[in-house]
């Protein structure tokens, strides 16, 4: 079943301050994760399929590109390092790019945030509330969105509206 998420990526040059800014909120450090992210050719949404060593998960999800806090539908398939998918998924469907990032990742409550530093694109905070449960509803993660981009004080033009995938295609005119 899909989950509710409500997110925004910005672009920053101040990444180790925004992370010491988010200690005032005691966060739970999950650790640092070299994450490749292989995006595969789909005839709707973004697949990926996500290797590191704390997050392997197969993800599709559907988000419209607009900049600032937006909603996802995503599907996660957790998979084992290693397996056999990554050559399934390449040979049937084709790779359409590969994001490598290292990523600090923290929760407060139902919120996860990455701090990211992507290979090729520059270093970006990521904010996801996200509604596991179906019991909280899009206004209140849209506000716990909104709360946190005030709180590292995000300019207005630091939002990015696509995905790391899309902007190294971008970047590689694609």
């Amino acid at each position: 079943m899909p989950v509710l998420n409500i997110e925004f990526k910005a672009t920053t040059n101040k990444l180790a301050e925004l992370e010491a800014v988010l200690q005032h909120c005691n966060p739970l450090f999950v650790g640092e994760d070299h994450q490749v992210d292989t995006y595969f050719n789909v005839p709707y949404g973004r697949l990926k399929l996500r290797e590191g060593n704390i997050e392997n998960a197969l993800i599709h999800y559907e988000r419209l590109n607009i900049a600032g806090s937006k909603s996802s539908q995503v599907l996660l398939y957790q998979h084992q390092p290693g397996s056999a998918l990554k050559e399934i998924l390449v040979n049937s469907l084709g790779v359409k790019t590969v994001v490598d990032k290292k990523r600090r990742i923290y929760f407060v409550d139902n919120v996860k945030f990455h701090f990211d530093t992507v290979k090729d694109l520059g270093s970006f905070v990521e904010v996801e509330a996200i509604d596991k449960e179906e019991s909280i509803g899009e206004k209140i993660l849209k506000g716990q969105c909104d709360q946190y981009a005030n709180f590292f004080n995000i300019a207005e033009a630091d939002f990015v509206a696509l995905s790391y995938s899309d902007l190294l295609l971008k970047k590689s005119g694609v």
